[in-house]
């Protein structure tokens, strides 16, 4: 027979490779304190529901949390035959408290167990998630803040296109971020659901009290449905997708943050402890954490293709597939935490070379637009003016010059619209300022940018705290 907790139907013991294939202690032990919550607050359920004694639950209670100190203090015995960490503590909970550690799992199956523990643990990692957000959040705001007055080239098409501001460009990342905040408060309200209850499918006989639970671990609704409660990994899914969106922005702040660094643009210099030499040539300093960003993006992208197609073809409910949900999301946590992590610090030591940057809007023709807007506010059509301006950067691309350097004669030969005021028009300061439409890269508007930056910050400071304050504490 055998020896399995769940052994009671074979006849012999599985194989001991199959053991291994199938065990997923190796990375599913991370959940152990989810796991022994989840218990307790069962455990008392059925106290309280009279289907287990006090003295049992007192048993119990305290044998989970002698198991969580083991665990803690490292301990703790960790088996590959027990499969996964609900067997580990199970089987540890009977040793030390006998025959009363067999009834915790009365009105209970694994399914439902394993459910709850990844909804728990990844309601209580997205609050870590949202606090890295922040942290990055704030520090794109402090340099946008510190590089307000900053004049840099803005691109399409990675050519120069108009003069923006430095604090404009990298507030457009705190919006995406932002916008990352937001979905992953989305994932948490999928997570916050209790399946707990739900049995193996098909719910239970014993008459248990999932609102009780409900309380007890802090959930804002139950599943309504037990085949529901069992089977569903969307908010695995969704954290997955709001990762990997998460890690496009980063990524795209990595390819940015790569060019702006090299001796052809020199933008910006990152800090000594933020990049790498090379083994064989001196001179090398390389922006190594950029790069491994823009890596692991795929990586978390990956996850999420990979748990799409393994959900894509299982029919209701449990499946063993389903066991596939915890490394890729896992992995995806950890890489999107030490992501955000890293580049809060590249942001607040990279050095911004302020005059290579105006060098580089007045060595082009990223005015060229304000050249025929000034035509227009004069009276001419838009699109006469834009051909009026074209010819005048290819006069100037012709005679080795910029607009700046036309004389006015050259200028009255294109119209005689043309004054002395064009030369102001055309500083890169005037064409940033004039973008005063909100949303724009105008001084006005990055300062009014600043200011909503500050507000959405507290706000999604006391979205995160409320997260943080529903996450369970086992007393000792």
């Amino acid at each position: 027979m055998s020896k399995a907790m769940w052994g009671g139907r074979f006849s012999k013991s599985t194989d001991e490779m199959i053991n291994e294939f199938q065990a997923s202690i190796s990375f599913d032990k991370r959940m152990y304190h989810e796991d022994i919550a989840g218990s307790i607050a069962h455990a008392t359920m059925l106290a309280k529901c009279g289907i287990l004694s006090e003295k049992d639950k007192d048993a119990i209670v305290k044998g989970l949390k002698d198991i969580l100190k083991e665990i803690e203090d490292g301990t703790f015995d960790f088996s590959v035959d027990l499969e996964d960490i609900h067997m580990n503590i199970e089987k540890r909970l009977t040793e030390a408290i006998g025959e009363a550690g067999g009834r915790l799992h009365t009105a209970r199956s694994r399914n439902d167990q394993v459910a709850l523990d990844t909804h728990m643990y990844v309601r209580k990692e997205i609050v870590a998630v949202e606090g890295e957000i922040l942290n990055l959040q704030e520090a794109l705001r402090e340099a946008a803040e510190k590089y307000k007055d900053v004049i840099m080239p803005g691109y399409t098409h990675l050519q120069r296109a108009q003069p923006i501001l430095f604090g404009h460009h990298l507030l457009a990342y705190f919006s995406m971020l932002a916008r990352d905040f937001a979905r992953f408060e989305g994932v948490y309200q999928r997570a916050d659901i209790l399946p707990l209850g739900a049995g193996a499918l098909a719910g239970t006989t014993f008459p248990i009290d999932r609102q009780m639970v409900q309380q007890m671990l802090h959930f804002e609704s139950i599943y309504n449905n037990s085949l529901d409660a069992v089977s569903d990994r969307d908010y695995i899914l969704e954290f997955l997708s709001a990762a990997s969106i998460l890690m496009v922005h980063l990524s795209r702040l990595s390819e940015e943050t790569i060019l702006w660094c090299t001796r052809e643009f020199h933008f910006i210099e990152l800090d000594d402890a933020h990049c790498t030499g090379s083994s064989m040539m001196p001179q090398k300093k390389n922006p190594d954490v950029s790069e491994l960003v823009r890596g692991k993006t795929g990586r978390v992208i990956g996850h999420l293709m990979a748990m799409l197609a393994t959900v894509k073809g299982l029919p209701l409910a449990y499946n063993k597939d389903l066991q596939e949900d915890k490394e890729g999301i896992f992995d995806a946590i950890d890489t999107v935490k030490f992501s955000l992590a890293v580049y809060a610090e590249l942001i607040r030591g990279m050095k911004v070379h302020e005059d290579v940057m105006k060098r580089a809007v007045t060595e082009d023709f990223s005015n060229a637009t304000d050249l025929a807007d000034y035509l227009v506010k004069k009276g001419m059509p838009f699109r006469e003016a834009h051909a009026v301006s074209g010819t005048a950067v290819h006069q100037c691309i012709e005679q080795g010059k910029y607009l700046e350097d036309m004389t006015m004669e050259e200028y009255k030969a294109l119209s005689p619209l043309f004054d002395n005021d064009v030369y102001d028009a055309i500083r890169a300061e005037t064409c940033v300022k004039n973008r005063n439409s909100f949303g724009g890269t105008s001084y006005q508007q990055v300062e009014m940018q600043l200011k909503a930056a500050k507000e959405l910050l507290t706000a999604e400071h006391k979205a995160q705290e409320a997260n943080a304050d529903k996450q369970i504490h086992i007393e000792a």
